[in-house]
C-alpha cells in the first residue's frame, strides 16, 4: 500500500495551494480518506475527512471555509484545496486512509491504517 503526497510548496498569506495524496496497491474507493497535520509532542490530528464515496466531508474548525477535500476515485486521488493561507498552516501535510469511515473520531491519529510521508507547505507573512 502507498500514499504519495505532492503540490506543496512555499505561498505568501491569502495565497493557495492544491495538494494531492495518489493511491495505489490497496482498494482505494473502499477507503475513507484524511488529511492530516502534526502537533508538537501529540499525536498528528485531521485537517479534513472524506467519506468513501466523496459524499460526506469534515473538517476541523481552524480550515473550515478556507480548504476543501475532494477525491477522484477514477484518479485514485484524493486533493486538498488551501485557499487563503497563513502562517499558521504552515506544516508537513499528509494524507491517511482508513476502512472505518469518517466517524466521530476522523480527526484522531490512531483511526487511520495506511499513511503518506508528506508534503511541506510553508505560508510567509
Amino acid at each position: 500500500v502507498q500514499l504519495v503526497e505532492s503540490g506543496g510548496g512555499s505561498v505568501q498569506a491569502g495565497g493557495s495551494l492544491r495538494l494531492s495524496c495518489a493511491a495505489s496497491g490497496y482498494t482505494y474507493s473502499t477507503y475513507s480518506m484524511a488529511w492530516f497535520l502534526p502537533a508538537p509532542g501529540k499525536e498528528r490530528y485531521g485537517v479534513g475527512c472524506i467519506y468513501i464515496r466523496g459524499g460526506s466531508t469534515y473538517y476541523a474548525d481552524s480550515v473550515k471555509g478556507r480548504f476543501t477535500i475532494s477525491r477522484d476515485n477514477a484518479k485514485i486521488t484524493l486533493y486538498l484545496q488551501m485557499d487563503n493561507l497563513k502562517p499558521e498552516d504552515t506544516a508537513m501535510y499528509y494524507c491517511a486512509a482508513t476502512a472505518n469511515g469518517c466517524g466521530s473520531t476522523w480527526y484522531l491519529e490512531r483511526w487511520y491504517r495506511y499513511w503518506g510521508q508528506g508534503t511541506q507547505v510553508t505560508v510567509s507573512s
